[in-house]
């Protein structure tokens, strides 16, 4: 997740194929999108589209690709089945790309220590303009970062993987047996307590239907390493989600009503 904008493309959805144009100046991100879908076609056949063509070097950048069957898991109850067809395609999508091909791929957008930037960045001009419940979250958790050292390189024994870099479940569609996954212009190498965190504390989690999150994190067996950057990443993605919500504008909200202030409680559990 990065917070740099809400939406950085259009998509044409036709029969067979979909069409992913970029805005101006988001080059980067269809470079992004292309190397994940060539990846993924060669070392995870199906899991993602397939890439069909692009023309990265316009001026709104393309890329094309197969439409996948499904709809998107936002909004579903997930039951036993979507749950597990959802950690089977992400730890698919984790493994998939070969340890030395994946040395190759640069280090995802919107990683730990650039989010722990933004959120001092922002600190100061949030902070005056929320309200009481909002701001007492933002102080909890403004405190906890500051005494954290999740903004520092994570510890050399933990495994990278290929991470989507993006955790709303609207990116991941189900068609009836499994899970596939689409939308990777913030893709990347990364680390599975990070990308679990993506999609455990994206806003698209709990604002619908929510996910079970302790059960979907019950399906991975995270080893001594990756457990405890489970919860700090959690905590630290949790608090950029309250950051952005703050920043929701009252007269064209995105959100429901209380979203923030729904946001201020989930980051206050986590941190006790």
């Amino acid at each position: 997740m990065t917070a740099a904008s809400w939406s950085t493309h259009t998509l044409d959805i036709g029969s067979e194929t979909v069409t992913k144009r970029f805005r101006p100046g988001s080059r980067a991100q269809g470079e992004r999108e292309w190397r994940a879908l060539t990846l993924l076609d060669v070392h995870a056949p199906g899991l993602a589209p397939a890439p069909r063509r692009a023309d990265l070097a316009a001026d709104e950048p393309t890329v094309v690709m197969s439409r996948l069957p499904g709809g998107p898991l936002r909004g579903r109850r997930l039951g036993v089945r979507q749950l597990d067809a959802l950690a089977s395609a992400v730890s698919e999508v984790y493994a998939a790309v070969p340890a030395h091909v994946l040395a190759e791929v640069p280090v995802r957008p919107g990683h730990r220590s650039y989010l722990v930037g933004r959120v001092r960045d922002w600190a100061p001009r949030a902070r005056p303009r929320v309200g009481p419940e909002v701001g007492r979250a933002m102080d909890e958790g403004l405190e906890w970062l500051a005494g954290a050292t999740i903004g520092e390189a994570g510890p050399p024994d933990v495994r990278p993987v290929f991470g989507p870099g993006d955790g709303n479940l609207a990116n991941y569609l189900w068609d009836g047996s499994r899970v596939r996954i689409v939308d990777f212009e913030e893709s990347g190498r990364s680390d599975r307590p990070f990308e679990l965190a993506e999609i455990t504390e994206h806003v698209a989690a709990w604002v619908d239907e929510p996910l079970d999150a302790e059960a979907f994190l019950d399906r991975f067996d995270l080893d001594a390493s990756e457990r405890p950057l489970l919860l700090e990443a959690r905590r630290l993605l949790a608090l950029v989600w309250l950051f952005l919500l703050s920043f929701d504008d009252p007269d064209h909200p995105r959100n429901p009503p209380g979203t923030a202030e729904r946001q201020a409680a989930r980051l206050s559990r986590l941190l006790l």
